[in-house]
């Protein structure tokens, strides 16, 4: 029984005993982290005397050290308390083992000491501590770019690589850390070999696309994409890196050697260059593009695609030579011998109908033989049954020449059978717009309206933009006075223009600026008369017309337009390599908006000289 009696006293004392100490260390514990808060709230109220009464304090605790460190150390920093500071991280680094951050801490007090000596051995020392783990590398790294050294940043990752011998470690990391100190070329390099070990181009794509804004910073660019081309040149991603720069940039040429080159260092059969050539005449640089079909039908000629590339490279010459003002007959009957001697050679079939129909088009639009152009389609037509959307295609073209010859109705009845086969379909809304276009010459401005009103929710964005462009055409200048005649006569302007009667055209442009010339009309004008004069060679004129648009003109539509086109005339026609820079420069500054900004930015710097080789 008085054992009994015995253990419960024992017990209750015993549990009496934890309790009180349980309710002391919580009291303990809940009083710490009040001053903590306390403390903290003096630091951020800029209170630091007080701060610093209170860390003080706290730093006596050992366990408290890490959780104050932070704002203790900047509270002595800004007190200039230096010596204190010093002392307090030594605590520190005893306490924590040797803690990188720690030693930075030290090496950052030292500095502001003047102890540069003594700083930069601790900064090594933090360092030398985490050659081995790359987690604690990451978070020092980090440590030392929030204080603001980050070249120590850079170079702890630099220096676990090295140690490491892993020369892909931390470029993500490094390429960050690299843009923030604006070392340009340092951060491609980085963006590139972690974008190659990751197989990853769209990922290079789109972090170049997000940093790279300037034409310094293009420059270094294309210089450091050279440099791993020629630095690595077993691995085809930094070509494939560089041809995709290239193209960004509309430098086809230059996208063509190095897709040449790979071409032949992988045995591609010639594909990335076939590619390469599709993209660059969809950008109508044809020259270009012609050279790359050239390549492919010499070094491919028995390739399966061989009639579609041969075709392609007389259409790239064609478009070449049609853009060359003005136009020499003695090339476009050229194009035609070279036309027949494909079908020659190839045949009559599903893979030479295009060029039938290229054909065609030349004998209607350059040599005015609309009987011969109508003959070829209708033969294209019949060797191409089987396709109903080359079919629609080549009828379109027979309604363009029924407009060449003034056949209105005829035109509208064959536009409209293709609208009616091809519904819903991209060449149906194209058959639309043409006859949107044909109402538009004719001066029917509000039937015109109405089919544009459809057709700006068409799903092809480029039919939707020109019956936009065309609907805010007539919009801004209908109502103007109840005849619409200045309307009228520069849609009629438009009408002489497609049927390539120059001459009359240009009579009636002139009559609309000097007599309506208060009409808004008057830069529309102006800028197709400068187009007719280059058409018939005169380029003084034209250059004139565009002058005006420029000066009187210039935050109207086409003054990005004018200025452009002034631009490649004085580069290409003139040879005024001073002007053009000067107009390429006012198109950088004046339109950073434009579709015109790119080329003009390459042409201006081929004209300065400075484009990488």
């Amino acid at each position: 029984m008085n054992n009994k009696i015995s253990f419960k006293k024992i017990f209750i004392k015993n549990y009496i005993s934890v309790l009180i100490t349980f309710l002391c260390l919580t009291l303990h514990f809940g009083v710490s982290a009040q001053e903590t808060q306390i403390g903290i709230e003096y630091y951020k109220a800029k209170e630091y005397l007080k701060a610093k009464t209170v860390f003080e304090k706290l730093a006596k605790d050992k366990d408290k050290l890490d959780e104050i460190h932070e704002y203790y150390l900047e509270t002595l920093i800004t007190l200039n308390l230096l010596d204190e500071a010093d002392k307090f991280l030594k605590k520190q680094i005893k306490h924590s083992k040797g803690k990188p951050i720690y030693y930075v801490d030290l090496g950052l007090v030292l500095e502001k000491q003047n102890k540069t000596n003594e700083s930069t051995a601790n900064y090594e020392k933090a360092i030398s501590q985490v050659l081995n783990n790359e987690k604690e590398a990451v978070m020092l790294s980090e440590h030392f770019n929030e204080i603001g050294k980050s070249d120590y940043a850079i170079n702890t990752l630099l220096a676990v690589r090295k140690f490491q011998n892993n020369p892909l470690l931390f470029s993500n990391s490094l390429a960050r850390l690299y843009k923030t100190t604006g070392k340009t070329a340092e951060m491609i390099y980085e963006y590139l070999i972690y974008s190659e070990s990751e197989a990853n181009l769209d990922y290079f794509k789109a972090i170049i696309q997000d940093d790279i804004k300037t034409e310094k910073d293009n420059i270094i660019l294309e210089k450091v994409l050279y440099e791993n081309v020629q630095k690595f040149p077993d691995s085809p991603f930094y070509t494939e890196a560089l041809i995709s720069y290239l193209v960004n940039q509309k430098q086809f040429f230059k996208a063509y050697l190095q897709a040449r080159a790979l071409d032949k260092r992988l045995k591609l059969e010639g594909q990335n260059v076939y590619e390469l050539a599709l993209l660059t005449r969809q950008n109508k640089d044809y020259v270009n593009a012609a050279k790359m079909f050239e390549y492919l039908v010499k070094e491919y000629p028995n390739s399966q695609e061989y009639p579609v590339v041969r075709r392609f490279l007389i259409s790239c010459k064609e478009e070449a030579i049609k853009n060359v003002y003005p136009v020499d007959e003695k090339d476009i009957k050229e194009l035609i011998v070279q036309y027949d001697k494909l079908l020659e050679e190839v045949g009559i079939n599903q893979r030479t109908v295009e060029a039938m129909k290229s054909k065609a088009n030349l004998f209607a639009f350059y040599l005015n033989d609309k009987d011969k152009a109508i003959e070829i389609l209708n033969k294209a037509i019949k060797a191409g049954a089987v396709d109903p959307n080359f079919v629609s295609r080549c009828k379109l073209d027979l309604g363009d020449i029924e407009v060449l010859n003034n056949d209105f109705w005829e035109a509208t009845l064959t536009y409209q059978q293709v609208e009616k086969a091809e519904k819903d379909n991209p060449i149906g809304y194209e058959a639309k717009l043409r006859n949107a276009k044909l109402n538009y010459f004719k001066g029917d401005f509000e039937l015109a309206e109405d089919i544009l009103n459809i057709l700006k929710k068409a799903t092809t964005r480029e039919i939707a933009n020109d019956a936009m462009a065309l609907s805010l055409l007539i919009k801004d200048n209908t109502g103007e006075d109840s005849t619409e005649v200045a309307m009228k006569c520069y849609a009629s302007a438009e009408l002489l223009i497609f049927q390539n009667r120059l001459n009359v055209a240009i009579d009636s442009l002139s009559k609309i600026i000097l007599k309506y010339n208060k009409s808004s009309l008057v830069d529309d004008a102006l800028y197709q008369r400068a187009n007719c004069y280059f058409k018939m060679g005169e380029t003084d004129n034209a250059v004139k017309d565009l002058n005006i648009i420029v000066e009187q003109f210039s935050f109207d539509v086409l003054g990005d337009d004018a200025m452009f086109l002034l631009a490649i005339t004085e580069e290409e026609k003139l040879k005024n390599k001073e002007k053009a820079m000067l107009y390429y420069q006012d198109i950088l500054k004046k339109y950073p908006g434009s579709i015109y900004v790119a080329e003009a930015r390459n042409r201006f710097r081929a004209l300065r000289g400075d484009v990488i080789n």
